[in-house]
């Protein structure tokens, strides 16, 4: 980390404002390169995604899993009596594979000769950056700028809003103890991960859901069978509903929800407010960035209306997905550095880990049929038929394969089942290269293993099933 040196002027090829996973890869890759780069962060390095998202989110994920697992291990023989969730240990656990994390990222940085300022951004103009400390300032100057200051949990305006156990997702990751109810605003992403965690670990969860299904987003028989599995655990979904106000009774929260059906009152411990997120752009309010609906607009090679400012991340509203921020980075710098890159973002997989993980890549069959029309093939194959699938007692779930009929090749493939996060790889990589129906069903898959799901599709969509009735 660089002293502050009072008002001192340090020149850079590039400065990137943030240090998320978009801000912090593509600093490390314009260093690789040979650039001067430096880095301006407030907060904790790894951005929302290691310490207020992705990874905590998944620790506990992981967490409830082994716990619902340890339970239903008398299936297997394996006897295990009085199974308790240790709420504080798994806390533990979550803060320690974070700062490695943290410590991970430090590292690369210092290893990679990037030059870290530990403080406030204010960005001056397309070449200027303030870092703002509380002992001192210290101005950058650099040849191009990289912003990749993030969001924040959005929030939405109802009566009760602000009443203590009102929580945002990131306050739901470091809870002092397991609510004995919840309900959450939002069947999103962020929703149904956190109504599948908590109800894992023995929450009553309710979700309430504004348009007419759960992940309005993913393909509609994936939205269709999750929220079968997250019923059947018990977890109350209403969808087309909104909640209308929240008021404090009796040392509870009681909620009023206007379904389809009509006006609801439930009372819980905590409500979670999870409705999406918002660009934080303060650090360059004033540079005459151009915005679209909030978020920053930038080209196919993340540069903004200002010639020397790219944009990636979050603050560009593509795709809230650290992965994506992370190569919109490495596009960004390249850019900056005098290279020719551009972002395609035909194979951008989505994982969502709830029980059972969900993952999609391409299109949905609704959008492959606006674009094709009738020449369309869809090929599945349920996870009740894999060898592999049964002998972990997780059956749950299909794959889906969507294609266009000339050529047979991969539009989308959409999972829900075991391993779905994983699977997806071998997906994206077909999009990528545009692989067909055929050379998908022709790739020889180990046995017996999840990923033959994906060969078995192929099948099917092909019109030739095999291991499928």
């Amino acid at each position: 980390m660089i002293k502050v040196k009072e008002m001192v002027t340090l020149h850079y090829d590039l400065v990137v404002v943030g240090g998320g996973p978009g801000g912090y890869v593509a600093a490390i890759y314009a260093a690789k390169k040979g650039a001067k780069v430096g880095l301006v962060e407030k907060g904790d390095l790894g951005g929302t995604c290691l310490n207020r998202g992705c990874i905590p989110t998944k620790a506990l994920s992981h967490g409830a899993s082994l716990y619902q697992s340890l339970k239903n291990a008398g299936d297997f023989g394996i006897a295990v009596e009085n199974v308790r969730v240790d709420w504080h240990a798994l806390q533990k656990k979550k803060a320690a594979v974070i700062a490695t994390l943290r410590r991970g990222v430090e590292n690369l940085l210092k290893a990679n000769g990037v030059s870290v300022f530990r403080g406030g951004a204010e960005v001056e103009g397309e070449r200027s950056v303030r870092v703002v400390y509380r002992e001192g300032e210290q101005v950058l100057t650099a040849n191009s700028l990289i912003l990749a200051t993030g969001s924040k949990p959005a929030v939405i305006p109802f009566p009760g809003n602000d009443l203590p156990g009102v929580i945002t997702s990131e306050e739901a990751l470091s809870l002092d103890d397991i609510p004995g109810s919840m309900l959450i605003l939002g069947g999103g992403v962020i929703g149904v991960e956190m109504a599948s965690i908590y109800g894992s670990l023995g929450t009553d969860v309710t979700i309430v859901e504004v348009f007419p299904r759960i992940l309005p987003r993913a393909d509609e028989e994936i939205s269709v069978e999750l929220k079968k599995n997250l019923e059947r655990r018990g977890i109350k979904i209403f969808t087309e509903s909104r909640v209308e106000s929240v008021e404090r009774e009796s040392g509870r929260l009681k909620v009023s929800v206007r379904t389809s059906g009509g006006m609801r009152s439930i009372s819980v411990d905590k409500v979670l407010v999870a409705v999406g997120r918002r660009p934080v752009t303060d650090a360059f309010e004033n540079l005459g960035i151009r915005l679209e609906s909030g978020w920053v607009a930038v080209d196919e090679r993340m540069r903004t209306n200002l010639e020397n400012v790219y944009a990636v991340g979050d603050i560009t509203g593509k795709f809230q997905l650290a992965h994506v921020a992370s190569h919109q980075g490495i596009v960004a710098a390249a850019n900056a550095l005098g290279e020719d890159r551009v972002m395609d973002y035909r194979a951008v997989p989505s994982c969502i880990f709830t029980d059972p993980e969900v993952a999609y890549v391409g299109l949905t069959e609704r959008e492959a049929r606006e674009i094709h029309g009738d020449g369309v093939k869809v090929g599945r194959f349920p996870f009740i038929a894999s060898g592999r699938a049964l002998t972990i007692g997780e059956t749950r779930g299909f794959v889906k394969i969507i294609a266009d009929s000339k050529w047979n090749e991969i539009l989308g493939v959409h999972i829900i089942g075991p391993g779905a996060t994983e699977l997806i790889g071998e997906a994206v990589l077909a999009i990528k290269l545009e692989c067909t129906a055929e050379e998908l069903a022709d790739t020889i898959h180990a046995h017996p293993t999840l990923s033959e799901t994906i060969m078995e599709a192929s099948f099917d969509l092909l019109g030739m099933p095999i291991h499928k009735m």
